[in-house]
């Protein structure tokens, strides 16, 4: 069979799913699927791509979670009951005194490796569950939100979000999760117990610049090749390990701005690094108006602007954490959505651009598939 790809997008009012041969010339757009609902996050099962899981999100209706079993022509709705375990507790607001938790809405979605009926969520406030039942029922996995750094956990500028969740290829029992603004975290049994990894993090307009938790991790991703080799881009600064997690160290080099949202690594080149930097923390949009990805062929510190085919003159858009993807054909792809509402491809790891939609709600996140 002729390889293909599927690109599933998340965006403030409703999901679209494009699709396309291997050359990624020419697309199909379907949607939008679940019309004026926000869509956080769609995602496909690496162990069955026709099993998507989707979360859709409304200020006046609340939560849902949807599932399609068809890749994406027909959806259901799921097991949508999210409790937190035990005791409510409470957590540090800005000012310091405490305030409760509650369940706002998933922010992320991630299927197993496995099993196509097993997928974590990453909700707000931060904590994490898992369905063993294709997402009918709802375990938390509480022992993350009762570390004993909890109670000093305090939520970024999006709110308090588990936005990030990563599972070790080559040990299922090892999840790393990011949390904003409380950092980065790794389990190895399981979710049972879990560790703050966030050594070598410096966050300036913290009480203490090094502490162990309170830093506002964006984004982090791995590449399968090498899973101890993870990059992070935080608030401010883009960096990578090399011991799961242990020690972290800044790679942001030559970037025009080291603030950003997204980051994500080349299918076949573990230390090929791409991340989209924009201006500030209170101007989010890209630098100079232009839309740029940067790229990095050694695993950071030299990075290169890649903007052929992107608008290079007054765009001033922003890609948000969950807003790129890349998919595995020979030829790796690059894919990553807007807040204006377009979402390119680069068929050629970066080298040259082109829209496949250029006028969809803003883009909240890009997943895609590689399929067979």
């Amino acid at each position: 069979m002729t390889p293909s790809v599927r690109v599933l997008v998340g965006t403030r009012k409703g999901a679209f799913i494009l699709t396309s041969d291997a050359a990624r010339k020419s697309w199909d757009v379907a949607g939008p699927h679940f019309s004026g609902w926000e869509l956080y996050h769609v995602k496909g099962s690496p162990v069955d791509p026709d099993r998507l899981y989707a979360s859709q999100s409304n200020s006046w209706f609340g939560q849902l979670l949807q599932r399609s079993d068809d890749g994406g022509k027909t959806w259901n709705p799921v097991g949508n009951k999210f409790t937190y375990d035990g005791m409510p507790g409470t957590h540090q607001w800005y000012d310091g005194t405490p305030h409760p938790w509650e369940f706002k809405r998933v922010w992320h979605l991630e299927p197993s490796l496995s099993d196509a009926d097993t997928v974590y969520a990453g909700v707000e406030d931060a904590a994490l569950f898992r369905s063993t039942d294709g997402g009918q029922n709802w375990q938390e996995l509480s022992g993350l939100r009762n570390h004993t750094t909890g109670s000093t956990w305090a939520p970024g500028a999006g709110g308090m979000c588990l936005h990030t969740i990563l599972i070790d290829p080559t040990n299922h029992e090892r999840i790393y999760v990011a949390i904003s603004a409380a950092g980065a975290f790794r389990t190895d049994d399981g979710g049972a117990t879990w560790k703050p990894i966030n050594h070598g993090l410096r966050s300036q307009h913290i009480p203490n610049p090094e502490a162990e938790v309170g830093h506002c991790v964006h984004r982090i991703a791995q590449h399968k090749a090498k899973p101890n080799t993870l990059f992070m881009q935080k608030h401010w600064d883009v960096l990578r390990t090399d011991d799961a997690g242990d020690n972290w160290h800044e790679v942001s080099g030559d970037l025009p701005t080291d603030f950003g949202f997204v980051i994500d690594v080349h299918a076949h080149e573990p230390e090929t690094v791409y991340v989209v930097p924009i201006k500030s923390d209170s101007e989010h949009f890209v630098h100079d108006g232009k839309l740029r990805v940067f790229r990095s062929r050694t695993g950071g510190n030299e990075w290169e602007p890649l903007g052929n085919g992107l608008p290079q003159k007054d765009c001033y858009v922003n890609v948000l954490r969950d807003a790129m993807a890349i998919d595995s054909l020979d030829e790796c792809g690059v894919y990553f959505g807007t807040t204006g509402g377009q979402v390119y491809v680069s068929p050629d790891g970066g080298d040259h651009w082109q829209a496949i939609v250029h006028d969809l709600p803003a883009v909240l996140s890009v997943e895609v598939q590689t399929l067979a």
